[in-house]
């Protein structure tokens, strides 16, 4: 945004702010926006109470506003002029007498997982190892890691950014998680530590996280106007939904919720994640709409403790005890009905050590793909990259002790081509697949790009595919649509959801309505499950 005031202001401003590294980068941050503007300001730094209070995890401190009420206090009082926030530590009301005036651009909310590199373990979910020792006194962070990673040690982690880091050095944590914008703006050097980034869709962040607010007196309409010109509106807007949804909850800091609100290009879409306590498992929920009208009061409409859950819900593929979406549903007590329609067999029992000895890239767009590939003990060059559509073929390369250089995310395979060419053209990139594999990525990439098809393994639809009851359907692949409907098993008022776009096309030849979750992964089904209703 272009910094220009029409409002002339006498007097230097005092910015009240919290004393850590990062309370201090974000005024001095406000303060220079001032400058740009014609506004001279100086700092004035205030303890609050969750700095003087290192001892308890936010959950055992009574009240709200632990990093913002000392301020506002001063704000009223006049000894200050504005005070700059972190957005996400604000009360979602202020104090009588005081304004939102001008909200910041927004930080990356990503999450990031530090973690000893002696304590990495390729093969585990973020790459903690078993049983490691994770420190966060988030409940939201915990509710989530525990989530997908229950075998994790959650201990309360209190203190500034740096002093959190340090802590990782000098106490008994394997790993630290922390919010990627703070690293950001103070420029730590994490070289020393393994960094694992966890999107915003993928553990959901604190409604407001990576933005600042700058709060005034309601009564200073001259410096509201002159705030104009560093307020980002498009911003606001998104903020208010997820404060809103937060509002809603009657939550604060302990509350283990997770909101992100984001304008795609015609639609918000808001990812939420809520759970009873902090070591409870939370119910995900991801919606798009056109407007943020009633956006937020929806959102917390779909966790309304009196809802009606499908009593049965089939899904096309075997599941684990310890599957995502087995436990998501079975906090609800859904019936789960889980049966592949499909089964595969290798095509090829030997690898051509001759097509693997310039390949830059390794791309699988299923976990059977990674699975027949390693039974081969290919023989790969150390430099290769390995790239994955989706979290579910990211899992299977762990499990086979590879890192993930690239992971598609979406459910759109044009989109996740065009993303993936963006680093990938111009290379050599092998693509093993299932005979007769639809090339979704492939077709992406650049002519200056060698593409190597390996097809490794055939789906064979078995003849006896079952009729089920179930209300909702999830089907995970074209050829898993194909079995089922062979025999047109559909019946009426079934509601159906498919894992991505390709098969979402073999429903469309079948003229199946259908569900599309955001993400082809067990997360975005179970989202999709809470999101289509009952």
């Amino acid at each position: 945004m272009q910094l220009q005031s029409n409002t002339h202001l006498d007097r230097t401003l005092i910015i009240g702010t919290r004393g850590s590294d990062l309370a201090l980068w974000q005024a001095n941050f406000v303060k220079d926006s001032l400058a740009a503007i014609g506004i001279t300001a100086d700092l004035k730094i205030i303890k609050t109470q969750g700095d003087r209070i290192l001892n308890l995890s936010f959950d055992k401190l009574e009240g709200k506003g632990f990093f913002t009420k000392e301020l506002e206090e001063e704000l009223l009082e006049g000894t200050i002029d504005l005070a700059v926030h972190s957005h996400k530590d604000l009360p979602t009301e202020n104090p009588p007498g005081l304004i939102i005036a001008a909200v910041s651009e927004r930080e990356d909310p990503s999450e990031l997982l530090l973690v000893l590199k002696d304590c990495v373990d390729v093969h585990q979910k973020f790459s903690v190892k078993y049983g490691g020792i994770v420190g966060t006194s988030s409940n939201r962070r915990k509710a989530q890691l525990l989530a997908y990673r229950p075998d994790l040690d959650i201990k309360d982690l209190r203190g500034n950014v740096p002093t959190r880091v340090n802590k990782l050095h000098s106490e008994s944590y394997d790993a630290i998680m922390i919010a990627k914008a703070g690293i950001t703006r103070l420029g730590l050097d994490l070289s020393e530590f393994y960094v694992e980034e966890l999107t915003p869709t993928e553990l959901i962040p604190a409604p407001a996280q990576g933005a600042l607010a700058i709060q005034i007196r309601e009564s200073d309409a001259e410096l509201f106007t002159a705030l104009q010109a560093l307020n980002h509106p498009n911003v606001a807007e998104e903020l208010a939904v997820e404060r809103t949804v937060l509002k809603l909850f009657g939550g604060g800091c302990h509350l283990p919720l997770g909101c992100y609100c984001r304008k795609g290009e015609d639609m918000y879409q808001v990812f939420t994640s809520k759970a009873d306590e902090g070591d409870g498992f939370p119910d995900r929920l991801f919606i798009e709409a056109a407007s943020t009208d009633g956006l937020a009061e929806k959102v917390v409409s779909y966790f309304d403790k009196g809802r009606k859950f499908p009593g049965k819900v089939f899904i096309s593929r075997e599941l684990s005890e310890h599957s995502y979406f087995r436990k998501a549903l079975e906090k609800h007590a859904i019936e789960i009905e889980a049966r592949s329609l499909i089964r595969t067999v290798p095509v090829i029992t030997k690898l051509d050590s001759f097509i693997l000895k310039n390949v830059d890239w390794v791309f699988f767009s299923s976990k059977n793909a990674v699975e027949y590939f390693f039974q081969l003990e290919p023989l790969l060059p150390k430099k290769v990259k390995y790239g994955v559509m989706g979290s579910g073929s990211e899992d299977m390369l762990r499990r086979k002790g590879h890192f993930v250089d690239y992971t598609g995310a979406g459910v759109d395979t044009a989109d996740v081509a065009a993303d993936f060419a963006k680093i990938a053209n111009g290379s050599t990139v092998l693509f093993p697949s299932a005979e007769n594999s639809m090339r979704s990525i492939q077709q992406g990439l650049s002519g200056d790009t060698k593409v190597i098809d390996l097809p490794i393994y055939e789906t064979i639809l078995e003849d006896d595919a079952e009729q089920t009851g179930a209300e909702i359907l999830v089907f995970t692949s074209p050829s898993n649509v194909e079995a089922y409907f062979a025999n047109n098993l559909i019946q009426p008022d079934q509601k159906v959801i498919a894992i991505g776009k390709s098969t979402g096309k073999k429903l469309d030849e079948v003229g199946v309505n259908y569900t599309l979750p955001y993400s082809p992964d067990e997360t975005g089904l179970a989202e999709a499950v809470f999101g289509i209703g009952s």
